[in-house]
């Protein structure tokens, strides 16, 4: 495996640090409604909707979460109800690691500077770095960018304000979709893809894979 030395660690937060509970909340409201086929259905057209929702102008969190469940709901001729969205919106910050975060984090937090570059609000994205239990040197969201990733915008706010370059940093995420593929777009040579199972392997990005963060470490030879 390659060693490398940073001058950064930047990370994807929900999905790839933080256990992203946008199925579990999907299943809650109409998992009873839906076959499970559909459901499984329902949930990657409610993705693919955020997704969709994050590639225009910067809005407030919670409205991606209204629209993309709205749109969801529309497809699948199923009831939407504001409030419903606005509860998972509200749950989002109580979620916490995957099991092998912490550790894995601590590991390398001794050595090199951690940054988390986020698709989220100031106000939730405190109470989820708390329960990763490693020190970070800075926390940066979409509210303070201006802009959601994969929007090549969010990593040049990350840049500016780290005062650094891609080359200076190693990218850690669990999606090519939303950060992986532009972050190769932006010139990062140095990423890592965290196979949470979400989405498949993509070697043409040029990344490093490993099965979760306790890889980390191994990566930047320590």
């Amino acid at each position: 495996m390659t060693t490398l030395r940073p001058k950064y660690i930047t990370f994807d937060c929900h999905g790839t640090l933080i256990h992203f509970e946008m199925n579990e909340a999907a299943h809650a409201l109409y998992g009873a409604r839906l076959a499970p086929d559909q459901m499984a259905r329902f949930c990657k057209v409610f993705s693919a909707y955020r997704l969709d929702e994050a590639m225009g102008d910067w809005k407030p969190y919670a409205q991606i979460v209204h629209n993309a469940l709205e749109r969801a709901a529309r497809a699948f001729s199923l009831p939407f109800r504001p409030e419903d969205a606005l509860a998972i919106y509200e749950s989002i910050p109580t979620w916490g690691p995957h099991p092998d975060v912490p550790a894995g984090l601590a590991k390398v937090a001794k050595e090199i500077p951690l940054v988390i570059l986020t698709n989220s609000m100031d106000a939730q994205i405190q109470s989820n770095v708390a329960k990763l239990g490693a020190p970070f040197h800075a926390v940066l969201t979409a509210q303070q960018a201006g802009a959601y990733k994969p929007r090549l915008r969010a990593f040049e706010y990350m840049f500016d304000t780290l005062g650094c370059g891609p080359e200076d940093i190693l990218h850690v995420s669990s999606s090519f979709r939303y950060d992986l593929m532009s972050a190769h777009d932006m010139g990062v040579k140095h990423k890592v893809f965290v196979n949470r199972g979400h989405e498949p392997v993509n070697p043409f990005y040029e990344n490093i894979e490993i099965r979760d963060i306790s890889g980390l470490a191994g990566v930047v030879g320590l």
